[in-house]
């Protein structure tokens, strides 16, 4: 039961997420999902005038330079609805797969079409606010990063500020509204996956810290900001209701708890998450051969299945960071990690079809930057997939 409480290019550099790096100077902000030591290498080429470095510096600084001028962004923009508190402050979306029944007069209650979103949802701009948000300040931190130029600083401490600060904008550390269904409830655990992105504000912070405009006493606000939101993962009927999940929502809701509890200091919590929650979600979520039985019985099951993956990856990755070894965990009967990736791996060398349902194209970048990332955990496994997509092996969908 789970219990609560050569120069290659830079997507090459950034595709494993982190190995708990030494050298860290006291009291630094860490980095938890993103590779210190391969920015740093990454950075030195740069510097030292490496032609394939200096291009991609240079796209993503033109990239960063579009933010510049883009947002802030806040919950508090809301235009059409309020929360059922009335607090504006509150974060709320619309449930994606959930539509009007036609049958009935005023459409109530809405009925579930798995997998095909109602652009009713678009309506609540809260979810895409956020996203907007994350999307910037990870690519105005990197900017800074390998730039060294505080104008990216200064963008991304608006931008913070404004979402979780400022009394006029900032969010209320809680998700009680997330994806309501109209006619059903004003909101459920389930939305707590849209928080998902908020993990990678604590690697921006991190790469933004030798900024002299970033100081202690900001950061402490943010993290203290994610101490209540932690807290209420814990405490709220939805997070627990999330805790309870037994698919890739469950995965999700201990990826970002043990991520912010890493964030914030609190290791025991971390650990607590990975060995309490994350162990037993093996046995319930995958199959001796390396199935995904929760994933693959849904509309899109190659999409929720390589979402679900990248989600174990990235607890495999905060697990490193306590000295647990996720990705050789294995149940008595073989499930793990590995056995997954092994599940995959004829589906990624095209010798076996995809025969679940997919009504969506299979795209490939995600579930690639894990074999990249697992290469290093199990060596030779899996150069075979790697070899096949030589034009994709480098890419990472995260940064």
């Amino acid at each position: 039961m789970l219990k609560q409480f050569k120069t290659i290019s830079l997507a090459a550099f950034l595709a494993p997420f982190c190995i708990f790096c030494s050298g860290q100077k006291n009291n630094a902000l860490p980095f938890i999902l993103q590779n210190e030591s391969r920015l740093s290498a990454f950075k030195v080429a740069y510097e030292n005038g490496d032609t394939t470095a200096k291009k991609e510096i240079t796209a993503l600084m033109n990239e960063a330079d579009k933010t510049l001028t883009s947002g802030p962004y806040s919950v508090t923009f809301k235009k059409l609805k309020t929360p059922p508190s009335g607090n504006i402050h509150d974060y709320m979306s619309q449930a994606p797969y959930w539509w009007a029944d036609s049958s009935k007069p005023d459409g109530l209650p809405y009925i579930r079409k798995d997998g095909r979103i109602n652009p009713e949802r678009n309506l609540s701009k809260d979810y895409s606010q956020m996203g907007q948000m994350n999307g910037d300040v990870k690519q105005l931190a990197l900017a800074y990063y390998f730039t060294g130029n505080d104008k990216y600083v200064a963008k991304a401490i608006q931008l913070l500020r404004v979402w979780f600060l400022d009394t006029a904008t900032r969010m209320n550390p809680n998700l009680n509204y997330g994806q309501f269904i109209p006619g059903l409830t004003d909101g459920r655990g389930i939305g707590i996956i849209e928080t998902a992105g908020l993990t990678n504000i604590p690697d921006a912070l991190a790469m933004m810290q030798t900024s002299k405009l970033l100081t202690a006493q900001f950061t402490n606000k943010i993290k203290d900001w994610y101490r209540q939101y932690a807290n209420w993962l814990i405490n709220s009927k939805n997070g627990k209701d999330e805790l309870a999940a037994t698919n890739n929502h469950g995965t999700y809701y201990d990826m970002q708890l043990a991520d912010f509890a890493l964030f914030t200091g609190n290791t025991e919590l971390a650990k607590k998450v990975i060995m309490e929650q994350t162990f037993p979600r093996i046995d319930q979520q995958f199959t001796v051969e390396g199935a995904e039985p929760l994933e693959l019985v849904r509309t899109k099951s190659w999409g929720y299945s390589t979402m679900n993956l990248v989600g174990w990856s990235k607890l495999a990755v905060i697990a490193d960071h306590l000295n647990i070894d996720l990705w050789h965990k294995q149940t008595i009967d073989g499930k793990g990690i590995q056995k997954v990736l092994e599940w995959f791996q004829p589906y990624m060398l095209k010798q076996k079809a995809w025969k679940y349902e997919q009504i969506e194209p299979i795209t490939y970048n995600n579930i690639l930057s894990v074999y990249n990332l697992a290469s290093s955990k199990y060596p030779g496994a899996f150069n075979n997939v790697l070899q096949f997509y030589p034009s994709l092996k480098s890419q990472n969908p995260w940064w």
